[in-house]
Parts: structure tokens; C-alpha cells; sequence
């Protein structure tokens, strides 16, 4: 095994041997919720649940982490992905009082991606910058073609990151976020880095923050980019 094969494999077993044990106790607390509605009500009760909440929530992005390493490319239309994906976004948040704006360059056409993980990588971008703007805010999510290069834009007014946090946000196991665990924005750029582009990042703290990813020339296959601007 390589390094990296190792790691994932260290992170996969890890993630099934805790997850084994935790299921039980779920269960056994449901069951005891069942048997005894008036625990609900116990003081530490709703914190307990939470708590395990967060630990399925810690496991499920240590097994994404562990296998940001492996891609299933495929040729794909990017225009209809990223307008469904956009629709699907606002459509999750549409009781919130966020304002949100997409726009789409219509020139868009294929390219070889990991559909799947792509489609991770600006949701959770999407999901953060909600998260940023509560409760009431405004997010952008705009997709274009830059001198034959894809380019999209998550943009929040939230509340922005510090500029002593913006070096290490994408380093795994580091958080600024409350109950974060350190892994989304690591998964995000390792999975983009896969996928042989990058993610940048600009924030004023206090005023909110603009992800962008950028997706190579050589795997996009698209027209100029007529009067988008």
C-alpha cells in the first residue's frame, strides 16, 4: 500500500469501528425513549442526543475524507448539473429569509469530472455560506467561463473569516465554525485538487467571504463566453 492508501484505509476502518458501536446505543436510547417518554425531559437528555448526532456527523466526513482519493470520471453536460444543483439548493432553503442569486453562463458544455463528488464539493460550499448568513443574509452562486476555464463563485455576507484564520481553513481537523468538525472545507479542497483545479478563498471578517473554484482548460469544452457578462 501507498501512504495515502494506508491513511484511507486507517480512516475507513476507524470510522466502521466506531460507527458499529454508537448504532447501538442509538437504538437503545430510542428504545428507551419508547419505554420511557418522560425522559425527554430530563435535563441533559436533548445534549445527549446531540452529542451523538455530531459524533455520526464526524464519521460519516472521516469515511468522505478517506475516500476523496478515488474519482469516477465522467464526461457530463456542466450547464444542466449546475442549474439543477442551483434549483435544488434554494428549493432547501426556501422557508429561510436568505436571499439567494444564481447565474449560469449558458455557454457552459461538458467536462470530465467526478459528478458525484463535484456535486459535494458546491453543495457543501453552498451549505457553509447558508450557514455564514443566518439568519438573514444574502448568497451568490454564479458559474462562468474565464479564458475557456469553468469558474464558480459561492459568495456570502455572513460573517466572514479573520484574516489569522484564512491560512489554515483548509487544513483537516481545523475549525473556526461552532460544533465544525475540521473536515468539510479539507474535503472540499482535496476533492477539487483531485479534480485537478483549486479553491480560493477571499473574506472581510464581519462582511462575509467568496469561495471560488477553478476547473482546468484542458477538461472543459465550451464556446466563448458571448454576453454572460
Amino acid at each position: 500500500m501507498t501512504f495515502n492508501e494506508d491513511i484511507e484505509f486507517m480512516l475507513s476502518k476507524f470510522s466502521h469501528e466506531i460507527r458499529n458501536p454508537l448504532t447501538t446505543l442509538y437504538s437503545t436510547i430510542q428504545l428507551i425513549e419508547m419505554q420511557h417518554p418522560e425522559v425527554k425531559d430530563f435535563k441533559h437528555w436533548s445534549s445527549l442526543n446531540y452529542d451523538i448526532e455530531y459524533i455520526n456527523q464526524l464519521l460519516d466526513e472521516l469515511s468522505n475524507f478517506a475516500k476523496s482519493e478515488k474519482l469516477n470520471l465522467t464526461n457530463i453536460e456542466m450547464r444542466p448539473f449546475l442549474e439543477h444543483l442551483s434549483l435544488s439548493f434554494a428549493a432547501s432553503i426556501a422557508q429561510s429569509e436568505i436571499e439567494y442569486t444564481s447565474k449560469i453562463d449558458p455557454y457552459i458544455s461538458k467536462i470530465t469530472v467526478d459528478k458525484t463528488k463535484l456535486q459535494e464539493v458546491f453543495l457543501n460550499l453552498l451549505k457553509n455560506a447558508y450557514d455564514a448568513s443566518l439568519p438573514k443574509g444574502k448568497i451568490f452562486f454564479t458559474a462562468h467561463i474565464v479564458e475557456k476555464s469553468l469558474v464558480v463563485k459561492v459568495q456570502d455576507t455572513g460573517c466572514g473569516i479573520t484574516k489569522e484564520q484564512l491560512p489554515t481553513i483548509f487544513q483537516p481537523f481545523v475549525t473556526y465554525k461552532k460544533n465544525g468538525t475540521g473536515l468539510g472545507l479539507a474535503i472540499i479542497d482535496r476533492l477539487t485538487k483531485r479534480m485537478n483545479g483549486k479553491i480560493t478563498v477571499e473574506s472581510v471578517y464581519g462582511e462575509g467571504s467568496t469561495f471560488t473554484v477553478y476547473l482546468p482548460q484542458k477538461l472543459i469544452d465550451a464556446t466563448p463566453l458571448g454576453d454572460f457578462e
